[in-house]
């Protein structure tokens, strides 16, 4: 009964402490076990609430399992596995700790059932994944994960006000349907919103996910955004704005991501953009609706870490990651690019690959509920991604130019980790019914009918012409060696330069003033030394001591006057 009680998000805890103290196979091994271990043991668990405790008269439950905790619980764990596997050949102790007290992190926010637990778990979230951005020790990392932890720290604060907000409104910390009724209501949504990459709340991601290692971005792009799917689809289903939210979030990023040289920021423009399809599917909140979001949510941890993990080896071996500076890499890399277009196929919802079995049913979803525009905004944003994810990466890495380079294939391990994605990638996209049983709900949707495939088909057919003629045509936006920025211009561009220009104001003026002062300072010495040598002077020049005091004295008033206004 004691392992029934026992909560997933303990083994990784355990995990984090052995990481720190052992080296070697022997941490590689007991690494690899801990998701083994703890999958199989979730996989007995039942439905119901395993784990409560009183804290201040409140009920606390740190461990409540019902098919939507354990849809994401499934996945975390499979993602902790693969993720595990691919970083074995590193020999950095930050990172292993940190990889492990992240993913046990966001194992524990998916089995909370209370909003105080779930704060706890929200801020370990972003105070052990920023770990994974620093570890790669440059000057733009440090940077960035110092923007990353803000944000992230911001959602956790604002989710904190929220539950006290509503602990007084209704008594209860049950982390439940919660609505958009009242201000607690809206801060838990603006703190579920930052870290789901909303629009205008998204460039923590494109801005840190890039300059992780290349394991910690494995890491990241399988567990921060989806803990905030999860969150809203307990929280939130059913809620109209998320329709039109997610809608923006699945067009936007296109723009940004065809103009972007590092893959790795194209990967992160594209996870915002199938976040967003998750985010519309919850916004629907229809049964078939909400069964599309949280599978998108499963099948793009896999294929989303499938294309870091290409991406990432690429870096590992070239040491280089812009479009601009690679191609031709197929001829002595060739299984990572057949695994990085398995994982291209995958997001771009080809039919017989995972993605298509999820996408389509937010885009089923919606057209039944009479959203039609927002259909259409879905039907662009597949396109879209078709364009800078599907082809876009495999082409500007792989293909393209011959850039000269003869990186060789990674590790082994990486190599596994890459192929044990891909596998799944196909599985799932082949047999969809070990999918569809671990689903919240039981629609008896069938993904592969007529209209589905040949929509689907026509629309990558067409959207692979568009580019084919773009290129020829030297339409294509080239891949320039530059780095670009949307919302984060504003705190990265405006504000510092607004402030350095201000302050330059602030010390010219101060340092006027200052010149000023000493002006009339030194005149006023030149005086007082004038009317000291005068004769009969209480402090002429027959009296030393007191010639001194005088000096002194200005001296330290001076002084002191410069401290005090500096």
């Amino acid at each position: 009964m004691w392992m029934l009680e026992l909560p997933p998000f303990v083994l990784f805890l355990i995990g984090g402490l052995i990481a720190a103290t052992t080296r070697g196979k022997l941490r590689g091994a007991l690494m690899i076990a801990i998701p083994v271990i703890s999958g199989l043991h979730l996989w007995t668990v039942p439905e119901g609430v395993h784990l409560q405790l009183m804290f201040l008269d409140y009920q606390l439950v740190p461990y409540r399992a019902d098919k939507l905790s354990l849809m994401f619980g499934y996945i975390f764990h499979i993602a902790a596995f693969i993720a595990i596997i691919y970083s074995l050949h590193v020999k950095d102790t930050v990172q292993q700790v940190a990889a492990m007290l992240y993913a046990g992190s966001a194992i524990g926010a998916v089995f909370a059932g209370d909003l105080l637990t779930l704060f706890v778990f929200w801020e370990l979230l972003a105070f052990t994944s920023v770990f994974l951005i620093w570890a790669r020790r440059t000057p733009q990392a440090y940077s960035a994960g110092m923007r990353y932890l803000i944000m992230q720290v911001l959602s956790g604060v604002i989710l904190l006000v929220g539950a006290l907000f509503y602990i007084a409104d209704t008594g209860s910390i049950s982390f439940d349907f919660i609505g958009l009724e009242g201000i607690a209501g809206w801060l838990i949504f603006i703190a579920f919103g930052i870290k789901c990459a909303f629009p205008f709340a998204h460039t923590w991601l494109t801005d840190a996910y890039p300059e992780a290692t290349p394991t910690g971005t494995v890491l990241l792009s399988a567990f921060t955004t989806k803990v905030a799917v999860y969150a809203l689809a307990r929280g939130y289903p059913g809620t109209e704005l998320l329709v039109y939210i997610g809608a923006a979030m699945t067009c936007f990023p296109i723009f940004f991501a065809v103009i972007e040289n590092d893959l790795r920021r194209v990967l992160a423009y594209s996870l915002i953009n199938q976040v967003g399809f998750m985010v519309v599917g919850i916004g629907i909140g229809t049964a078939l609706a909400l069964n599309g979001a949280v599978s998108h949510a499963f099948n793009d941890v896999i294929f989303k870490g499938l294309l870091f993990m290409s991406m990432g080896a690429v870096l590992h071996m070239t040491g280089r990651i812009n479009g601009s500076d690679l191609g031709g890499l197929y001829k002595t890399m060739p299984k990572t690019t057949i695994l990085c277009i398995v994982g291209a196929a995958s997001i771009s919802a080809f039919p017989l690959f995972s993605g298509f079995v999820s996408k389509s049913m937010v885009m089923t979803a919606a057209i039944e509920t009479g959203h039609d525009w927002v259909w259409l905004m879905l039907l662009f944003a597949s396109a879209g991604v078709f364009h800078h994810a599907g082809i876009k990466i495999p082409y500007f890495a792989f293909f393209a130019h011959d850039s000269g380079i003869r990186a060789n294939d990674p590790p082994n391990n990486m190599v596994l980790a890459m192929f044990i994605a891909a596998c799944l990638c196909i599985g799932i996209g082949i047999y969809p019914a070990a999918l569809y049983s671990l689903l919240p709900y039981d629609t008896g949707y069938n993904p592969y009918d007529a209209t589905h495939v040949l929509a689907q088909t026509q629309l990558l057919l067409f959207s692979a012409l568009a580019f084919v003629w773009l290129n020829l045509k030297g339409m294509y936006p080239p891949e320039l060696r530059s780095t670009h920025l949307d919302v984060d211009w504003v705190y990265r561009r405006l504000v510092p330069n607004a402030l350095q220009r201000m302050f330059a104001v602030v010390w010219k003026v101060d340092g006027e003033v200052r010149q000023a002062v000493l002006g009339k300072l030194n005149q006023g010495q030149q005086l007082l030394t004038r009317k000291s040598k005068g004769a009969g002077s209480f402090i002429s020049s027959t009296y030393p001591s007191g010639n001194m005091v005088l000096w002194v004295a200005i001296i330290l008033a001076a002084y002191l006057f410069m401290v005090f206004i500096g």
